[in-house]
Formats: C-alpha cells, structure tokens, sequence
C-alpha cells in the first residue's frame, strides 16, 4: 500500500517539473513555536491549543511531471489551496521546498520571485477577477501589458490564447456579455497569454453551472493536450478530478492522506476517510482496461502455420490464440474450431474477431460493451496499436469486486504488457 507521502513511480524527481517536499505552513503570531511542536510530534489540534497557530500544511510532498495534470483536492480546510499558494509563494512557506524547473522558489528573493513568477505561472481562480470595464481583448492583454510587451505583439498573442480557449470573435464584447463560462475561457485565456510553464488553477470551475462546469472540464483536458502545460488544479469535488484525467493528491488537515490515480483510491484506498471518499464513484467509469487486463494465454503471430498453432492451443490447453503480425499489433483471434483441418494456412487468414478491442487507457464501461457482444474476451491495445493484454468476462468481475476490498482478489492475476 502507498504511504500518504510516498512519490508515485510515474514521477520520479528527476523527471519532475514541480517538485514539493515537506511542504509546511503555520499561521500565526510565533509560527516558529508551532514548528517545534510539530517536530516533536504534536498534532494539529495541540498545536492551536498550545500556541494558537494554526497548521494549514504539515509534511506536504509530492511530484508534477511535465505535461502533467495533478488535482489536489480535498474539503473545506483540508489545506488545498494554501499549497497551491505556497507553490508560487503568494503564501510563504514555514518549511520545505518548493522546486520549479530546478529552481528552488522558497529562497529567491522578492524581486526574483516576481522576475520567476512572470515567466513559469500562470494563475486562474475560482472568480473570474475580469475588468468589467475592459473588452475581453483588453482583460486577456492585461498580464501582457503589465509587462510592458508592444502593444501588437500582446494582441497578436492575447488573440491567439482567445482562439484557444474557443472565444474566436468574442474580443471586443464586454464581460457582462458573455455566460458564466465564457468569463472562465475568459480567465484562463488571460493566463495563457503569458505563455507560462505551470497553470494553477484554484477551484476554477466551482462557480459554474453543473453542465458549463463539465464542458469547460473536457475543454481543459483537450487544450492541455494541445498547449502540453504543466497544470495544478485545485478541486473539492472527486468527480472534476476523475473528469480531468490525472494523478490525484487527496489532503486532509493540512496533511496528504494519498496520491495516486483515482483506480488507485478505489481499489487500494489508504484509510476509512479516502473509502467514504470513493465510495459513490462508479468503478466501470474510473478503472481503465489497461489497470484491469492481464498477459494472454496464448499469443502467436499471424504468419504462424494452423496446425503447429493448434498444437500450441492443445498443449497449454487453452482455447483461444491471440493473434498479433510482427510488429505486436493486435490482428484478432483463433480458436480450435477454426483452426483443425486448415493445415499450413497462416493465421492471417484465419483470424476473427479483429475489431474485438478497446484502447489500454478507455474505461471499463467501454469494455463492458464490447464484451457483450464477443466471445467474452477482448484485446487491449495501446495508442500505436500493439497489444498490451487482455480482458475477460472474469476480469470485468474481479475488478468490480476490487471496489469493495482493499486488496485484489485472490489469484487474481497482474496486468503485464505483452513482451
């Protein structure tokens, strides 16, 4: 089981974009004699008593990769947005450090931070904080302008972020023209006109409408896969983080209860709170079939003769062969019906079922239906095409058992890439 501050094997430091390690926060008059206390051991509860400080973050750490989208979430005073905060120290840390493109930000000056600010973050809060008074042109130049870029080169850049974020001919409107969520686009298109390396992003969609929420989420995840930044996003709610895609980091009191992917919750949660944290989430949307599938019995390659692939399928006693051409790409199946009496014919000719597969990285439930209609066992295949394993009808069902242990099922057998 991954321990509340274990670094996820995805993530290794030396691959890390942002990296926190023992990331502390107290608020308060001596925020130094609350620092004692918890290195003696004190809890966040004594501390206050004690001093009157206030914990917000004690012993926080974790990675950000590149590319990445990392959701820190959690409830109301779980400590969420002051660590955002502290990564681009508009809150100053107690302790800790805070490493950004090798730059450790908890020990550059006030002029470097801004000099640093400027270039890597772009921030996007949970109100939209438009000029009303300002076109959306000139809100999204504003950073731009601060700046002192030339005025048309920070509207060549500020109308380039607006066609990104699906505003294209909205310029010249003023805020209260535009919806709720073209106010967010709005919000967002102002950070990226800075052309930052790390979007954070503090419950930046809480305020929308439930079904404006939802679009602006999967407008996210498409333009994160077209800019490729690097984004920390705040949330409170484990259905955005879920919809966003990435790793989540799950605090509670100041402090990191788990991290990992959301089939990581569900299946290995660390504690009772992360359980009752999961516990509504339904696992066929969440669990990929890349986290559910195994190795193939059997897998042979399409130029294999008939008749020594079903002395194979005999002598493993299996019976179905999966079949992949030489490079590893998945080409369909062969069972024994279809392969007695066909000789030397080479399984090319031979296969079925060669659209009974589903992308390493899709949801169960899309698994589900492609299992419905086969023979109970489907190919998973990566995004170039080669396959990776397998899923059967008794996987589909140890997976969903996995909701409500913590720990896989017995016998149950581990997801390996075909070698």
């Amino acid at each position: 089981m991954m321990t509340p501050n274990q670094i996820p094997h995805p993530n290794p430091a030396s691959e890390a974009r942002i990296r926190v390690r023992g990331l502390t926060k107290v608020f308060g008059e001596h925020p130094e004699r609350g620092l004692a206390l918890l290195a003696q051991g004190k809890g966040r509860a004594e501390v206050l008593k004690d001093t009157g400080c206030v914990v917000g973050l004690q012993d926080v750490s974790f990675d950000v990769a590149p590319g990445e989208i990392l959701v820190v979430m959690g409830l109301s005073g779980s400590g969420k947005s002051t660590c955002l905060r502290c990564i681009n120290r508009l809150v100053t840390p107690s302790a800790g450090e805070v490493v950004v493109d090798g730059t450790d930000v908890t020990r550059l000056s006030e002029h470097e931070l801004l000099a640093f600010r400027r270039k890597h973050f772009g921030m996007v809060f949970q109100q939209f904080a438009l000029f009303p008074h300002r076109t959306i042109l000139r809100n999204v130049e504003y950073g731009l302008e601060i700046q002192g870029v030339a005025p048309t080169e920070r509207t060549e850049r500020a109308m380039t972020a607006i066609e990104q974020v699906g505003l294209k001919g909205w310029d010249q409107h003023l805020p209260s023209q535009l919806s709720g969520g073209m106010q967010q686009r709005a919000g967002l298109a102002r950070a990226l006109a800075l052309d930052p390396d790390v979007l954070l992003m503090d419950e930046a969609f809480s305020a929308l409408d439930p079904l404006i929420r939802r679009d602006m989420q999967q407008e996210l995840v498409a333009l994160q896969k077209r800019v490729k930044k690097t984004i920390v996003f705040v949330s409170h709610d484990l259905d955005e983080a879920i919809a966003l895609g990435g790793r989540i980091v799950l605090m509670k009191d100041g402090r990191v209860v788990q991290q990992g992917s959301a089939a990581d919750f569900l299946g290995n949660p660390a504690d009772d709170y992360v359980r009752r944290f999961v516990e509504h989430i339904d696992v066929l949307g969440v669990v990929t079939a890349g986290d559910a599938m195994r190795a193939p019995a059997l897998v042979a390659r399409w130029d294999m003769p008939a008749a020594e692939a079903l002395s194979r399928l005999d002598a493993a006693g299996e019976p179905v062969a999966t079949v992949i051409c030489e490079e590893g790409r998945f080409q369909g199946t062969v069972d024994a019906t279809s392969l007695r009496g066909a000789g030397g014919t080479v399984l090319k000719l031979l296969a079925a079922d060669r659209h009974a597969f589903v992308a390493e990285r899709a949801p169960l439930n899309t698994a589900v239906v492609a299992l419905a209609g086969g023979r109970g066992e489907i190919a998973v295949v990566g995004d170039d095409g080669h396959l990776r394993g397998i899923i059967t009808n008794a996987d589909l069902v140890a997976a969903l058992a996995r909701r409500h242990r913590a720990t896989p099922p017995a016998g149950a057998s581990p997801a390996h890439p075909v070698q």
